[in-house]
């Protein structure tokens, strides 16, 4: 929820920037659990809403707009970018694709444009996934973004906001199926790496079930356990992976914060089954 809502609140002032008034980050870290503004917690552990807010301010950033059912694509850099490509691709809760769009566009520099309109679809499951990506004219990529859908969308209580501080929801969007996502089982392999004082992390996973791997999740803990490896700086964490996909990232830590143990990788996430691997 909380990877949602903040790149929600970053990736909406990203598209309407410079007509946007601003965005209200009140909270880095907090000491209690939290569903708003929470990037890490007391201990320096990084939250499912840093990652979120990680994404969604990627220098170039493919996003999707949920006021119009659109795609977009924000430039933060000051360089024009000619030629690109966006495609989106939509799948049922099953993992199948159930439709696709794509486009070749210029984008200015430090801008906001609009790529194009989701094709409406037929037979969409209640709960389903839309897959951004955006390559340049060489065929690299630039950005990935991966969404969990509703067909039944929320529904502002307008008439009720207070202010800036609060609007209640009149309906809310059925994303209840997710609860329903086959255990997946992943592949992972990781190695560690000496980068003088601090260690370095590379893993590798893979996605081999006909499955979607829902919000993997990734942590380095000492010795196994509760308790994580602080601060640690990962690439990316919280992504999912379609059936078939595989995902490279990258974590470092200072090599003291282990102490006397071992570090651990422990893999988790929303339908993944749990594993563990000491890190050698």
């Amino acid at each position: 929820m909380t990877y949602d809502g903040q790149r929600a609140m970053f990736e909406a002032y990203g598209r309407n920037k410079y007509t946007a008034t601003g965005v209200i980050q009140w909270m880095l870290n907090n000491s209690w659990p939290s569903l708003i503004w929470h990037l890490y917690d007391y201990y320096l552990v990084p939250a499912g809403g840093y990652f979120g807010t990680k994404k969604a301010m990627e220098p170039v950033h493919v996003q999707y707009s949920y006021d119009d059912n659109s795609v977009a694509v924000v430039n933060s850099s000051y360089e024009a970018l000619q030629g690109v490509k966006v495609s989106a691709k939509l799948y049922n809760l099953d993992a199948k694709e159930k439709g696709s769009q794509e486009g070749t566009m210029n984008v200015g520099p430090d801008s906001s444009t609009k790529a194009f309109d989701l094709p409406r679809v037929e037979g969409l499951s209640t709960t389903y996934f839309l897959r951004l990506q955006l390559h340049d004219s060489a065929g690299m990529q630039l950005s990935d973004n991966f969404y969990w859908l509703s067909t039944k969308p929320d529904v502002l209580d307008w008439k009720h906001k207070k202010d800036t501080v609060y609007t209640p929801q009149a309906e809310f969007a059925d994303l209840t199926s997710l609860n329903t996502l086959p255990a997946v089982h992943l592949d992972v392999k990781s190695k560690k790496e000496d980068q003088g004082s601090k260690t370095g992390v590379r893993v590798t996973v893979r996605n081999p079930s006909g499955s979607l791997a829902f919000m993997v999740h990734l942590r380095i803990s000492k010795g196994g356990g509760a308790e994580d490896v602080t601060p640690i700086f990962w690439s990316d964490n919280y992504f999912s992976l379609l059936p078939g996909e595989q995902r490279e990232v990258t974590a470092s830590y200072e090599a003291t914060d282990l102490g006397d143990k071992a570090a651990v990788l422990e893999v988790d996430g929303y339908n993944i089954a749990p594993q563990s691997t000491e890190m050698r």
